[in-house]
Protein backbone atom coordinates (compact mmCIF):
# COMPACT_ATOMS: atom_id res chain seq x y z
CA UNK A 1 0.00 0.00 0.00
CA UNK A 2 1.50 3.57 -1.04
CA UNK A 3 1.56 6.39 1.73
CA UNK A 4 -1.36 7.85 -0.46
CA UNK A 5 -3.92 8.54 2.50
CA UNK A 6 -7.05 8.62 -0.35
CA UNK A 7 -6.35 5.00 -0.74
CA UNK A 8 -6.26 4.93 -4.44
CA UNK A 9 -9.97 5.94 -4.02
CA UNK A 10 -11.41 6.98 -7.44
CA UNK A 11 -13.65 9.55 -6.27
CA UNK A 12 -10.92 11.41 -3.87
CA UNK A 13 -8.92 14.38 -4.99
CA UNK A 14 -5.52 15.01 -4.78
CA UNK A 15 -4.11 15.37 -1.23
CA UNK A 16 -3.75 19.16 -0.14
CA UNK A 17 -1.74 20.10 3.06
CA UNK A 18 -4.03 22.17 5.34
CA UNK A 19 -1.90 23.05 7.73
CA UNK A 20 -4.32 25.85 8.91
CA UNK A 21 -6.89 22.99 9.65
CA UNK A 22 -8.39 22.10 13.31
CA UNK A 23 -9.02 19.15 13.93
CA UNK A 24 -11.05 19.93 17.57
CA UNK A 25 -12.04 16.81 20.02
CA UNK A 26 -14.75 17.24 22.54
CA UNK A 27 -14.96 13.39 23.21
CA UNK A 28 -13.91 14.47 27.39
CA UNK A 29 -16.17 17.26 27.53
CA UNK A 30 -18.93 16.77 25.33
CA UNK A 31 -19.29 13.15 24.94
CA UNK A 32 -18.50 12.39 28.53
CA UNK A 33 -22.26 13.33 28.77
CA UNK A 34 -23.38 10.62 26.69
CA UNK A 35 -25.78 8.59 28.74
CA UNK A 36 -24.17 5.34 30.06
CA UNK A 37 -20.83 6.87 29.87
CA UNK A 38 -18.47 7.86 32.75
CA UNK A 39 -14.82 8.55 32.53
CA UNK A 40 -12.36 8.83 35.68
CA UNK A 41 -9.53 11.17 36.13
CA UNK A 42 -7.36 8.29 34.44
CA UNK A 43 -9.90 7.24 31.79
CA UNK A 44 -9.65 11.15 30.56
CA UNK A 45 -6.30 11.17 31.16
CA UNK A 46 -5.72 7.89 28.67
CA UNK A 47 -7.88 8.88 26.53
CA UNK A 48 -6.23 12.14 25.79
CA UNK A 49 -3.41 9.98 25.10
CA UNK A 50 -5.20 7.94 22.86
CA UNK A 51 -6.35 10.73 20.63
CA UNK A 52 -3.29 12.63 20.86
CA UNK A 53 -1.68 9.41 19.22
CA UNK A 54 -4.52 9.75 16.82
CA UNK A 55 -3.24 13.63 15.74
CA UNK A 56 -5.77 15.49 16.61
CA UNK A 57 -5.20 19.46 16.83
CA UNK A 58 -6.75 19.87 20.12
CA UNK A 59 -8.47 18.25 23.22
CA UNK A 60 -11.42 19.45 24.93
CA UNK A 61 -10.52 18.14 28.55
CA UNK A 62 -13.78 19.77 30.50
CA UNK A 63 -15.13 21.88 32.26
CA UNK A 64 -12.72 23.08 35.49
CA UNK A 65 -14.73 24.86 38.13
CA UNK A 66 -18.42 23.17 37.13
CA UNK A 67 -17.17 20.08 37.71
CA UNK A 68 -14.46 19.37 40.46
CA UNK A 69 -13.68 16.16 38.11
CA UNK A 70 -12.71 18.20 35.47
CA UNK A 71 -10.55 20.74 37.72
CA UNK A 72 -8.45 17.53 38.79
CA UNK A 73 -8.28 16.50 35.25
CA UNK A 74 -6.25 19.65 34.39
CA UNK A 75 -4.12 20.03 37.44
CA UNK A 76 -2.84 16.35 37.04
CA UNK A 77 -2.57 16.73 32.91
CA UNK A 78 -0.27 19.38 33.65
CA UNK A 79 2.52 16.80 34.83
CA UNK A 80 0.87 13.52 33.16
CA UNK A 81 0.09 14.23 29.60
CA UNK A 82 2.90 14.72 27.36
CA UNK A 83 0.94 15.66 24.34
CA UNK A 84 3.02 15.20 20.91
CA UNK A 85 0.37 16.73 18.22
CA UNK A 86 -2.58 17.72 20.25
CA UNK A 87 -3.24 21.07 22.33
CA UNK A 88 -5.37 20.88 25.44
CA UNK A 89 -7.98 23.44 25.75
CA UNK A 90 -10.55 24.05 28.93
CA UNK A 91 -14.22 24.78 27.94
CA UNK A 92 -16.26 27.06 30.00
CA UNK A 93 -19.22 30.01 29.28
CA UNK A 94 -19.02 33.79 28.90
CA UNK A 95 -19.26 35.86 32.27
CA UNK A 96 -22.28 36.02 34.11
CA UNK A 97 -25.11 38.53 33.66
CA UNK A 98 -24.15 41.78 35.34
CA UNK A 99 -20.71 40.09 37.20
CA UNK A 100 -17.16 41.95 36.37
CA UNK A 101 -15.27 39.16 34.13
CA UNK A 102 -12.32 39.00 36.91
CA UNK A 103 -14.91 38.61 39.79
CA UNK A 104 -16.54 36.18 37.84
CA UNK A 105 -15.17 32.02 39.78
CA UNK A 106 -16.03 30.23 36.51
CA UNK A 107 -13.77 32.48 34.68
CA UNK A 108 -10.87 31.93 37.18
CA UNK A 109 -10.95 28.95 37.63
CA UNK A 110 -11.02 28.46 33.50
CA UNK A 111 -7.90 30.55 33.80
CA UNK A 112 -6.07 28.43 36.94
CA UNK A 113 -6.87 25.31 33.85
CA UNK A 114 -3.60 26.40 32.91
CA UNK A 115 -4.47 25.26 29.17
CA UNK A 116 -2.83 27.11 25.74
CA UNK A 117 -6.61 27.54 24.72
CA UNK A 118 -9.97 27.89 25.96
CA UNK A 119 -13.19 27.20 24.21
CA UNK A 120 -16.07 29.78 25.45
CA UNK A 121 -19.87 28.94 24.97
CA UNK A 122 -21.25 31.86 23.68
CA UNK A 123 -25.82 32.46 23.64
CA UNK A 124 -26.39 33.35 19.81
CA UNK A 125 -29.94 32.84 19.71
CA UNK A 126 -32.02 36.10 20.77
CA UNK A 127 -34.83 33.94 22.44
CA UNK A 128 -31.71 32.28 24.40
CA UNK A 129 -30.42 35.45 25.80
CA UNK A 130 -34.01 37.00 26.53
CA UNK A 131 -35.73 33.72 28.08
CA UNK A 132 -32.51 31.57 29.60
CA UNK A 133 -30.23 34.25 30.72
CA UNK A 134 -32.86 36.63 31.05
CA UNK A 135 -30.96 39.37 29.99
CA UNK A 136 -30.45 41.96 27.03
CA UNK A 137 -29.19 41.72 23.63
CA UNK A 138 -26.85 44.38 25.09
CA UNK A 139 -25.33 42.97 27.63
CA UNK A 140 -24.91 39.54 25.82
CA UNK A 141 -23.09 40.87 23.05
CA UNK A 142 -20.62 42.81 26.22
CA UNK A 143 -20.31 38.97 28.10
CA UNK A 144 -19.01 37.86 24.72
CA UNK A 145 -16.42 40.86 24.13
CA UNK A 146 -15.17 41.09 27.64
CA UNK A 147 -14.82 37.64 28.20
CA UNK A 148 -13.30 36.76 24.83
CA UNK A 149 -11.04 39.54 25.18
CA UNK A 150 -9.78 38.55 29.00
CA UNK A 151 -8.40 35.22 27.51
CA UNK A 152 -6.78 37.13 25.17
CA UNK A 153 -4.78 39.23 26.77
CA UNK A 154 -4.05 36.36 29.15
CA UNK A 155 -2.18 34.54 25.98
CA UNK A 156 -4.99 31.75 25.57
CA UNK A 157 -5.90 31.05 22.14
CA UNK A 158 -9.92 31.73 22.46
CA UNK A 159 -12.46 29.43 20.49
CA UNK A 160 -15.87 30.68 20.95
CA UNK A 161 -18.88 28.02 20.48
CA UNK A 162 -21.89 29.75 19.19
CA UNK A 163 -24.38 27.80 20.64
CA UNK A 164 -27.59 27.31 18.93
CA UNK A 165 -26.33 29.53 15.70
CA UNK A 166 -28.13 27.12 13.33
CA UNK A 167 -31.66 28.06 15.14
CA UNK A 168 -30.85 31.26 15.93
CA UNK A 169 -30.05 32.47 12.49
CA UNK A 170 -33.11 31.35 10.97
CA UNK A 171 -35.24 33.24 13.76
CA UNK A 172 -32.65 36.46 13.88
CA UNK A 173 -29.92 36.44 11.14
CA UNK A 174 -28.75 39.88 12.19
CA UNK A 175 -28.54 39.24 15.85
CA UNK A 176 -26.52 36.06 15.55
CA UNK A 177 -24.27 37.74 13.00
CA UNK A 178 -23.45 40.14 15.75
CA UNK A 179 -22.81 37.82 18.27
CA UNK A 180 -19.83 35.97 15.68
CA UNK A 181 -18.94 39.35 15.12
CA UNK A 182 -18.13 40.21 18.53
CA UNK A 183 -16.37 37.36 19.28
CA UNK A 184 -13.62 38.27 16.15
CA UNK A 185 -13.73 41.79 17.15
CA UNK A 186 -12.33 41.08 21.21
CA UNK A 187 -9.95 38.83 19.28
CA UNK A 188 -11.62 35.08 19.00
CA UNK A 189 -9.54 32.58 17.18
CA UNK A 190 -12.61 30.83 15.79
CA UNK A 191 -15.98 31.50 16.16
CA UNK A 192 -17.95 27.58 15.84
CA UNK A 193 -21.46 27.73 14.47
CA UNK A 194 -23.05 25.16 16.80
CA UNK A 195 -26.06 23.06 15.73
CA UNK A 196 -26.69 22.30 19.20
CA UNK A 197 -30.30 20.60 19.18
CA UNK A 198 -28.48 18.65 16.13
CA UNK A 199 -31.57 19.79 13.20
CA UNK A 200 -30.22 20.89 10.78
CA UNK A 201 -29.85 18.98 7.62
CA UNK A 202 -26.84 19.33 5.09
CA UNK A 203 -28.59 21.74 2.85
CA UNK A 204 -29.19 24.31 5.19
CA UNK A 205 -25.60 23.95 7.06
CA UNK A 206 -24.06 24.75 3.31
CA UNK A 207 -26.72 27.80 3.00
CA UNK A 208 -26.08 29.26 6.41
CA UNK A 209 -22.38 28.98 6.22
CA UNK A 210 -21.93 30.39 3.07
CA UNK A 211 -24.04 33.79 4.08
CA UNK A 212 -22.10 34.35 7.67
CA UNK A 213 -18.36 33.87 5.46
CA UNK A 214 -20.10 36.47 3.01
CA UNK A 215 -21.15 38.52 5.79
CA UNK A 216 -18.57 38.48 8.30
CA UNK A 217 -15.30 37.88 5.29
CA UNK A 218 -13.60 35.34 4.38
CA UNK A 219 -10.72 35.74 6.87
CA UNK A 220 -12.87 35.06 9.17
CA UNK A 221 -11.86 31.27 11.07
CA UNK A 222 -15.21 29.61 11.16
CA UNK A 223 -16.03 26.33 12.80
CA UNK A 224 -18.80 23.86 12.77
CA UNK A 225 -20.29 21.60 15.69
CA UNK A 226 -22.82 19.33 14.97
CA UNK A 227 -25.13 17.21 17.24
CA UNK A 228 -26.66 14.13 15.00
CA UNK A 229 -30.47 14.24 15.98
CA UNK A 230 -31.52 13.99 12.46
CA UNK A 231 -28.42 11.29 11.58
CA UNK A 232 -27.04 13.94 9.62
CA UNK A 233 -24.29 14.98 12.24
CA UNK A 234 -21.16 13.59 10.21
CA UNK A 235 -23.08 15.36 6.98
CA UNK A 236 -23.40 18.59 8.22
CA UNK A 237 -19.65 18.85 9.08
CA UNK A 238 -18.65 18.11 5.77
CA UNK A 239 -21.11 20.64 4.39
CA UNK A 240 -19.75 22.91 6.28
CA UNK A 241 -16.17 22.47 5.36
CA UNK A 242 -17.49 22.26 1.64
CA UNK A 243 -18.36 25.49 2.57
CA UNK A 244 -15.59 27.49 3.82
CA UNK A 245 -15.38 26.56 7.74
CA UNK A 246 -11.44 25.64 8.47
CA UNK A 247 -12.41 24.13 12.24
CA UNK A 248 -14.69 20.88 12.77
CA UNK A 249 -15.43 19.62 16.49
CA UNK A 250 -16.56 15.63 16.83
CA UNK A 251 -16.42 13.14 19.19
CA UNK A 252 -14.79 9.33 19.61
CA UNK A 253 -16.97 6.98 17.86
CA UNK A 254 -19.87 10.33 17.71
CA UNK A 255 -20.74 9.69 21.59
CA UNK A 256 -22.51 12.40 23.18
CA UNK A 257 -25.72 13.40 24.39
CA UNK A 258 -29.15 12.18 23.21
CA UNK A 259 -28.53 11.00 19.78
CA UNK A 260 -24.34 11.61 20.17
CA UNK A 261 -22.17 14.15 18.23
CA UNK A 262 -20.24 14.39 14.81
CA UNK A 263 -18.42 10.98 14.88
CA UNK A 264 -14.62 12.58 14.12
CA UNK A 265 -13.41 9.17 12.89
CA UNK A 266 -15.91 9.33 10.00
CA UNK A 267 -15.50 13.42 9.80
CA UNK A 268 -11.36 13.22 9.52
CA UNK A 269 -11.88 9.62 7.38
CA UNK A 270 -13.85 11.70 4.60
CA UNK A 271 -11.82 15.25 4.79
CA UNK A 272 -8.85 12.80 4.11
CA UNK A 273 -10.09 9.83 1.87
CA UNK A 274 -12.74 12.00 0.05
CA UNK A 275 -11.67 15.62 -0.13
CA UNK A 276 -7.88 14.89 0.01
CA UNK A 277 -6.97 17.12 3.16
CA UNK A 278 -3.86 16.21 4.77
CA UNK A 279 -5.50 17.14 8.52
CA UNK A 280 -3.34 14.86 10.38
CA UNK A 281 0.07 13.97 10.92
CA UNK A 282 1.68 11.63 8.57
CA UNK A 283 1.51 8.23 10.28
CA UNK A 284 -1.68 9.20 12.76
CA UNK A 285 -4.56 8.08 10.06
CA UNK A 286 -3.92 4.42 10.07
CA UNK A 287 -4.28 4.37 13.87
CA UNK A 288 -7.89 5.06 13.47
CA UNK A 289 -9.64 2.03 14.08
CA UNK A 290 -6.80 1.27 17.26
CA UNK A 291 -7.45 4.37 18.92
CA UNK A 292 -11.62 4.12 18.54
CA UNK A 293 -11.30 0.47 19.88
CA UNK A 294 -9.27 1.43 22.70
CA UNK A 295 -11.06 4.63 23.72
CA UNK A 296 -14.86 2.05 23.73
CA UNK A 297 -13.22 -0.25 25.90
CA UNK A 298 -12.32 2.93 28.48
CA UNK A 299 -16.20 3.91 27.74
CA UNK A 300 -17.14 0.03 29.14
CA UNK A 301 -18.92 0.66 25.49
CA UNK A 302 -18.84 -2.53 22.84
CA UNK A 303 -17.04 -1.02 19.89
CA UNK A 304 -19.75 -0.37 16.80
CA UNK A 305 -19.46 -2.94 14.24
CA UNK A 306 -21.18 -1.11 11.21
CA UNK A 307 -19.44 2.16 12.13
CA UNK A 308 -18.44 3.73 9.06
CA UNK A 309 -14.32 3.36 8.15
CA UNK A 310 -13.20 1.48 11.79
CA UNK A 311 -16.58 -0.63 12.50
CA UNK A 312 -15.13 -4.58 12.36
CA UNK A 313 -17.61 -5.13 9.24
CA UNK A 314 -17.22 -1.76 7.70
CA UNK A 315 -15.17 -3.35 4.87
CA UNK A 316 -16.90 -7.33 5.34
CA UNK A 317 -18.18 -8.73 2.03
CA UNK A 318 -21.52 -11.23 2.46
CA UNK A 319 -22.28 -11.08 -1.33
CA UNK A 320 -21.15 -13.71 -3.36
CA UNK A 321 -21.70 -11.46 -6.82
CA UNK A 322 -19.14 -8.62 -4.25
CA UNK A 323 -16.63 -11.96 -3.05
CA UNK A 324 -16.26 -12.33 -7.31
CA UNK A 325 -15.76 -8.72 -7.86
CA UNK A 326 -13.49 -8.65 -5.32
CA UNK A 327 -11.19 -11.37 -6.23
CA UNK A 328 -10.07 -9.70 -9.47
CA UNK A 329 -9.89 -6.32 -7.81
CA UNK A 330 -10.51 -5.44 -3.96
CA UNK A 331 -11.00 -1.63 -4.89
CA UNK A 332 -14.32 -2.97 -7.09
CA UNK A 333 -15.97 -2.94 -3.98
CA UNK A 334 -13.88 -1.11 -1.19
CA UNK A 335 -14.06 2.36 -0.89
CA UNK A 336 -10.90 2.83 0.10
CA UNK A 337 -7.91 0.42 1.25
CA UNK A 338 -9.18 -0.40 4.53
CA UNK A 339 -5.50 -0.43 6.03
CA UNK A 340 -5.45 3.42 5.10
CA UNK A 341 -7.91 3.72 8.47
CA UNK A 342 -5.91 0.48 10.40
CA UNK A 343 -8.60 -1.49 9.08
CA UNK A 344 -9.10 -5.00 7.45
CA UNK A 345 -11.14 -6.46 4.61
CA UNK A 346 -13.03 -9.21 5.84
CA UNK A 347 -15.29 -12.39 3.53
CA UNK A 348 -18.13 -12.95 5.08
CA UNK A 349 -19.75 -16.86 4.87
CA UNK A 350 -23.00 -17.29 4.54
CA UNK A 351 -25.60 -19.05 2.52
CA UNK A 352 -24.99 -15.95 0.09
CA UNK A 353 -21.68 -17.44 -0.57
CA UNK A 354 -20.47 -18.36 -3.82
CA UNK A 355 -17.53 -20.19 -4.96
CA UNK A 356 -15.12 -16.84 -4.83
CA UNK A 357 -16.79 -16.21 -1.10
CA UNK A 358 -15.30 -19.34 0.19
CA UNK A 359 -12.01 -18.85 -2.08
CA UNK A 360 -11.08 -15.33 -0.52
CA UNK A 361 -12.28 -16.32 3.11
CA UNK A 362 -10.30 -19.68 2.99
CA UNK A 363 -7.34 -17.49 1.87
CA UNK A 364 -7.46 -15.21 5.36
CA UNK A 365 -6.51 -18.38 7.22
CA UNK A 366 -3.86 -19.73 4.78
CA UNK A 367 -5.76 -22.46 2.42
CA UNK A 368 -6.24 -21.85 -1.72
CA UNK A 369 -8.75 -23.56 -2.61
CA UNK A 370 -7.82 -22.40 -6.06
CA UNK A 371 -5.46 -25.64 -6.52
CA UNK A 372 -8.62 -27.98 -5.03
CA UNK A 373 -11.63 -26.89 -6.97
CA UNK A 374 -13.04 -30.78 -6.03
CA UNK A 375 -12.94 -28.79 -2.35
CA UNK A 376 -14.02 -25.37 -3.35
CA UNK A 377 -17.20 -27.00 -4.99
CA UNK A 378 -17.96 -29.36 -1.50
CA UNK A 379 -17.23 -26.73 0.93
CA UNK A 380 -19.72 -24.35 -0.79
CA UNK A 381 -22.28 -26.97 -0.85
CA UNK A 382 -21.95 -27.63 2.29
CA UNK A 383 -21.90 -24.36 3.70
CA UNK A 384 -25.13 -23.60 1.83
CA UNK A 385 -26.86 -26.95 3.25
CA UNK A 386 -25.78 -26.16 6.91
CA UNK A 387 -26.80 -22.70 6.96
CA UNK A 388 -30.32 -23.52 5.09
CA UNK A 389 -30.34 -25.57 8.25
CA UNK A 390 -29.68 -22.59 10.79
CA UNK A 391 -26.08 -22.82 10.89
CA UNK A 392 -24.06 -19.29 10.08
CA UNK A 393 -20.49 -19.10 9.89
CA UNK A 394 -20.26 -15.41 9.34
CA UNK A 395 -19.60 -14.59 13.01
CA UNK A 396 -17.59 -18.51 13.64
CA UNK A 397 -14.54 -18.23 11.73
CA UNK A 398 -13.03 -20.94 13.60
CA UNK A 399 -15.84 -23.32 12.74
CA UNK A 400 -15.75 -22.29 9.24
CA UNK A 401 -11.67 -23.10 9.28
CA UNK A 402 -12.01 -26.25 10.83
CA UNK A 403 -14.74 -27.04 8.05
CA UNK A 404 -12.45 -26.37 5.31
CA UNK A 405 -9.63 -28.33 6.74
CA UNK A 406 -11.30 -30.96 7.45
CA UNK A 407 -12.73 -31.78 3.55
CA UNK A 408 -8.88 -31.09 2.14
CA UNK A 409 -6.52 -33.93 0.82
CA UNK A 410 -4.92 -35.73 3.77
CA UNK A 411 -6.57 -33.68 6.52
CA UNK A 412 -5.27 -34.53 10.06
CA UNK A 413 -7.48 -36.30 12.88
CA UNK A 414 -9.37 -34.23 15.22
CA UNK A 415 -7.37 -34.32 18.40
CA UNK A 416 -10.36 -36.33 20.23
CA UNK A 417 -13.44 -37.92 19.46
CA UNK A 418 -16.71 -38.33 21.77
CA UNK A 419 -17.87 -42.42 22.72
CA UNK A 420 -20.90 -40.61 24.85
CA UNK A 421 -21.91 -37.85 27.08
CA UNK A 422 -24.74 -37.58 30.08
CA UNK A 423 -25.20 -34.46 31.53
CA UNK A 424 -27.54 -34.48 34.67
CA UNK A 425 -29.13 -31.39 35.97
CA UNK A 426 -29.84 -31.77 39.95
CA UNK A 427 -32.64 -29.09 42.08
CA UNK A 428 -31.68 -29.71 45.88
CA UNK A 429 -33.98 -29.16 48.37
CA UNK A 430 -31.96 -25.90 49.59
CA UNK A 431 -32.79 -24.55 46.55
CA UNK A 432 -29.39 -24.82 45.15
CA UNK A 433 -28.83 -26.03 41.35
CA UNK A 434 -25.87 -28.52 40.18
CA UNK A 435 -25.08 -30.09 36.96
CA UNK A 436 -23.31 -32.83 36.71
CA UNK A 437 -21.85 -34.27 33.30
CA UNK A 438 -19.58 -37.28 32.25
CA UNK A 439 -17.91 -37.80 29.09
CA UNK A 440 -16.37 -40.96 27.18
CA UNK A 441 -13.54 -39.62 24.89
CA UNK A 442 -11.25 -41.28 22.76
CA UNK A 443 -7.80 -39.38 22.32
CA UNK A 444 -4.53 -40.58 21.28
CA UNK A 445 -5.76 -44.26 21.68
CA UNK A 446 -6.86 -43.81 24.62
CA UNK A 447 -10.06 -44.46 26.11
CA UNK A 448 -11.21 -42.10 28.92
CA UNK A 449 -14.06 -41.46 31.29
CA UNK A 450 -14.06 -38.17 33.50
CA UNK A 451 -16.98 -36.53 35.31
CA UNK A 452 -17.20 -32.99 36.75
CA UNK A 453 -19.11 -30.56 37.79
CA UNK A 454 -20.06 -27.02 37.16
CA UNK A 455 -22.91 -24.41 37.70
CA UNK A 456 -24.76 -25.22 34.38
CA UNK A 457 -24.89 -28.24 31.78
CA UNK A 458 -22.40 -26.57 29.38
CA UNK A 459 -19.89 -25.45 32.11
CA UNK A 460 -20.29 -28.87 33.23
CA UNK A 461 -19.74 -30.80 30.01
CA UNK A 462 -16.72 -27.70 29.56
CA UNK A 463 -15.35 -29.39 32.88
CA UNK A 464 -15.58 -32.46 32.19
CA UNK A 465 -13.68 -32.31 28.78
CA UNK A 466 -10.75 -30.17 29.85
CA UNK A 467 -10.25 -32.86 32.29
CA UNK A 468 -10.28 -36.07 30.43
CA UNK A 469 -8.31 -34.36 27.90
CA UNK A 470 -5.91 -31.91 29.89
CA UNK A 471 -2.79 -34.66 30.47
CA UNK A 472 -2.92 -35.26 26.66
CA UNK A 473 -3.23 -31.77 25.78
CA UNK A 474 -1.96 -29.61 28.51
CA UNK A 475 -2.36 -26.17 26.08
CA UNK A 476 -6.19 -26.22 26.97
CA UNK A 477 -5.56 -25.28 30.63
CA UNK A 478 -4.90 -22.18 28.87
CA UNK A 479 -8.20 -22.08 27.17
CA UNK A 480 -10.88 -19.31 28.61
CA UNK A 481 -14.57 -18.96 27.96
CA UNK A 482 -15.33 -15.43 27.52
CA UNK A 483 -18.54 -15.09 25.77
CA UNK A 484 -21.25 -17.77 25.02
CA UNK A 485 -24.71 -16.12 23.17
CA UNK A 486 -27.53 -18.76 22.28
CA UNK A 487 -30.72 -17.39 19.85
CA UNK A 488 -33.68 -19.51 18.96
CA UNK A 489 -33.88 -19.28 15.11
CA UNK A 490 -36.75 -17.93 13.03
CA UNK A 491 -39.50 -19.76 12.74
CA UNK A 492 -39.18 -21.88 15.36
CA UNK A 493 -41.76 -22.58 19.01
CA UNK A 494 -41.30 -22.66 22.50
CA UNK A 495 -39.05 -25.29 24.19
CA UNK A 496 -38.79 -27.45 21.22
CA UNK A 497 -37.01 -24.63 18.82
CA UNK A 498 -34.04 -25.09 17.00
CA UNK A 499 -31.08 -23.40 18.75
CA UNK A 500 -27.83 -21.50 17.31
CA UNK A 501 -25.06 -21.11 19.91
CA UNK A 502 -22.06 -19.14 19.37
CA UNK A 503 -19.16 -19.62 21.62
CA UNK A 504 -16.03 -17.05 21.80
CA UNK A 505 -13.06 -18.68 23.44
CA UNK A 506 -9.84 -16.78 24.31
CA UNK A 507 -5.95 -18.27 24.52
CA UNK A 508 -2.31 -17.58 23.71
CA UNK A 509 -3.26 -14.17 23.32
CA UNK A 510 -6.10 -14.51 20.67
CA UNK A 511 -9.31 -15.64 20.59
CA UNK A 512 -12.10 -17.58 18.29
CA UNK A 513 -15.63 -17.71 17.67
CA UNK A 514 -17.15 -21.22 16.73
CA UNK A 515 -21.26 -22.19 16.49
CA UNK A 516 -23.35 -25.37 16.70
CA UNK A 517 -27.06 -25.64 16.12
CA UNK A 518 -29.45 -28.52 17.39
CA UNK A 519 -32.72 -28.62 18.62
CA UNK A 520 -31.44 -29.42 22.11
CA UNK A 521 -29.23 -26.59 23.41
CA UNK A 522 -27.11 -28.97 25.39
CA UNK A 523 -26.00 -30.42 22.01
CA UNK A 524 -25.54 -27.77 20.26
CA UNK A 525 -23.34 -26.07 22.82
CA UNK A 526 -21.41 -29.77 22.52
CA UNK A 527 -20.92 -28.63 18.72
CA UNK A 528 -19.33 -25.89 19.93
CA UNK A 529 -17.49 -26.39 22.28
CA UNK A 530 -15.99 -29.23 20.24
CA UNK A 531 -15.14 -27.12 17.96
CA UNK A 532 -13.49 -24.41 20.35
CA UNK A 533 -11.17 -26.41 21.82
CA UNK A 534 -10.07 -28.72 19.14
CA UNK A 535 -9.17 -25.21 16.55
CA UNK A 536 -7.23 -23.99 19.90
CA UNK A 537 -5.47 -27.11 19.91
CA UNK A 538 -4.65 -27.35 16.13
CA UNK A 539 -3.64 -23.75 16.40
CA UNK A 540 -1.71 -23.83 20.32
CA UNK A 541 2.46 -24.28 20.17
CA UNK A 542 3.29 -27.47 19.19
CA UNK A 543 5.20 -28.01 23.13
CA UNK A 544 1.55 -27.15 24.67
CA UNK A 545 0.06 -29.61 23.28
CA UNK A 546 2.12 -32.51 23.40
Amino acid sequence: MASDPTGGSASALPPTEYPEFHVFDTTLRDGAQCEGISYSVEDKLAVARLLDSFGVGYIEGGWPGALPKDTEFFRRARTELNLQHARLVAFGSTRKVGVHVEADPQVRALLDAQTPAVCLVAKSDIRHVERALRTTAEENLAMVRDTVKFFVEHGRQVFVDCEHFFDGYQVDAQYALAVAAAAFEAGADVVVLCDTNGGMLPGGVSRIVTEVRKHLGADARLGMHAQNDTGCAVANTIAAVEAGVMHVQGTANGYGERAGNADLFAVVGNLVTKLGMRVLPDGCLEQMMRVSHAIAEIANVAPATHQPYVGSSAFAHKAGLHASAIKVDPDLYNHVDPAVVGNDMRILVTEMAGRASVELKSREFGVDLASHPEVLTRVTQKVKELEAQGWSFEAADASFELLVRSELPGAKPHPFSLESYRVIVEHREDGSVVSEATVKVRARGERVIATAEGNGPVNALDAALRTALIRHYPALADFDLIDYKVRILEGSHGTGAVTRVLLETGGEGRSWTTVGVHDNIVEASWHALVDALTYGLEHAPVSASV
